[in-house]
């Protein structure tokens, strides 16, 4: 039988860009086996023993693979296959709303949504009523800010503690240039209060921890999670069922964007659709694989309608379905999550009853660990020393297009383990990316392998064009 396979933007470079490929097998294991045996980097990230990885998910048609039996994972004609990994994004009762007056200038300001039926007054009052918590200022926090402020929810919250760079204003459209330098809560407060003053704006500048959480999330109705790593993201999302609050859930990579609703009281969690996070790297993040700027505008009104329905408590949530939303086919598709009753956090038999360390769940070391894995050298002790270095640029070939070091031998990391034999063993060898992440995975691969002249470059690129050569640019 032969059956076509969606394949996502993240594992398209192990397929030649391909984003659907056509196999043969009679269920569905015997197609993702057929689908490796072509592309076998491919299968590291989809198997782990021979079992699919707790990260990734595979849909036939509609239904995860993984909540159908024996008979109903054969395949048959017209079928389809959707490959969905962990991307490194209704309240209708007691929960919200005591009603709170509108004054003149609101029932005009809100007038588009009082003339709708399924809104009218009684419904702009809710809005005023509630209090949304958005959990980052960037990407997806700035039009969910916009939309929801202008939408007149009374309440918005926003966690962050980060500042205003150049490279976020090419999608994080409530920052101005004017803002780079800022604290980003600064700027989004500004724009907020600019844009509906009748908003309350509370802002709480801190990075998002298991000691905090439950305290931050505890005063809001509802959570729209903006993040853009998975430890943060687990934690929102545990938090967010400990506290029986629903979790508005917004993800993008390049082209691609993912929405839905999870609400443990009334259907499934993040932790059953990926019931554990990729390991530390094999997921780039839109730093390393970059992101339409045009996307979180998309994914982030999308959880801002999904957000007001709640509020309202209008239409169909996205609560046990996942939206999934491809600008480049300019198509959208979606699949059902079940509840998972194996789910550690919101199962039958719930193990996990508070907060934990995230960064360990995640598999990621302190900061002031992550160096010291793998041996390293400053760009200035390389630029010194540059004629008896070997440089191995393990980033992707569009990045090299962007900046580089002359001379550098380009090996993607993805690519590295079949082409270690381009490498001189005797060589003095330094290994580089964009912010010296994916490099030190490489060269801890190359010291398991028996290399032992390898290090890592610190800071990688970018810390090469602020301490050498400003002249390369940072992306």
């Amino acid at each position: 039988m032969l059956v076509t396979i969606k394949i996502p933007t993240v594992l398209r470079r192990f397929t030649g860009d391909q984003a659907s490929v056509v196999v043969e097998g009679g269920d569905v294991h015997e197609a993702l086996r057929d689908l490796a045996s072509r592309f076998p980097e491919l299968k590291t990230h989809l198997f782990d023993e021979g079992a699919l990885r707790p990260f990734v998910n595979v849909f036939l048609n509609e239904d995860n693979v993984r909540d159908l039996d024996e008979e109903h994972g054969r395949l048959k004609e017209g079928d389809e296959l959707s490959i969905i990994p962990a991307v490194a994004g209704g309240a209708s009762d007691t929960r919200i709303l005591t009603a709170r007056e509108l004054s003149a200038e609101e029932m005009s300001r809100y007038n588009r949504h009082i003339i709708m039926p399924e809104v009218g007054v009684a419904g702009q009052k809710k809005l005023k009523a509630a209090s949304v918590l958005l959990i980052g200022a960037g990407g997806l926090g700035s039009p969910l800010a916009v939309y929801l402020a202008a939408a007149g929810v009374g309440r918005i919250g926003l966690v962050d503690f980060d500042t205003v760079d150049f490279s976020n204003l090419q999608r994080q459209i409530i920052h101005f240039t004017s803002d780079v330098g800022r604290p980003k809560l600064d700027s989004a407060r500004e724009k907020i209060q600019a844009i509906n003053p009748h908003v309350t704006v509370e802002t709480h500048y801190t990075r998002l921890t298991s000691e905090n959480a439950l305290e931050i999330l505890a005063g809001y109705d509802i959570v729209i999670d903006g993040t853009d790593n998975f430890a943060t993201r687990y934690l929102v999302n545990d938090a967010c069922v400990l506290l029986g609050k629903p979790n508005v859930y917004g993800s993008i990579f390049r082209f691609e964007g993912q929405v839905s609703v999870f609400d443990a009281g009334h259907g499934p969690c993040y932790r059953c659709l990926y019931p554990e996070p990729p390991p530390p790297g094999m997921v780039p993040s839109c730093a390393e694989g970059g992101v339409l700027g045009i996307l979180p505008g998309t994914v982030g009104a999308l959880q801002a309608t999904e957000a007001i329905k709640l509020i309202l408590g209008a239409g169909k949530s996205l609560r046990g379905r996942l939206l999934l939303f491809d600008a480049l086919a300019m198509q959208f598709r979606e699949v059902r999550i079940r509840k998972d009753p194996a789910c550690p956090l919101c199962g039958e038999n719930p193990s996990i009853r508070g907060l934990i360390d995230y960064d360990e769940f995640c598999g990621i070391g302190a900061p002031e660990e992550e160096g010291s894995l793998v041996p390293e050298i400053s760009p200035r002790e390389v630029a010194e020393n540059r004629d008896r270095l070997l440089l191995i640029d393990v980033r992707e070939p569009h990045e090299v297009d962007i900046a580089r070091i002359g001379g550098a031998v380009l090996i993607p990391v993805g690519g590295l383990a079949g082409r270690t034999q381009e490498i001189d063993r005797e060589a003095d060898v330094v290994v580089y990316c964009r912010s010296g992440k994916r490099s030190a995975k490489a060269v801890r691969h190359l010291l398991d392998i028996g290399f032992d002249r390898v290090r890592n470059l610190r800071g990688g690129i970018l810390a090469w064009s602020d301490e050498v050569d400003p002249t390369v640019p940072k992306y």
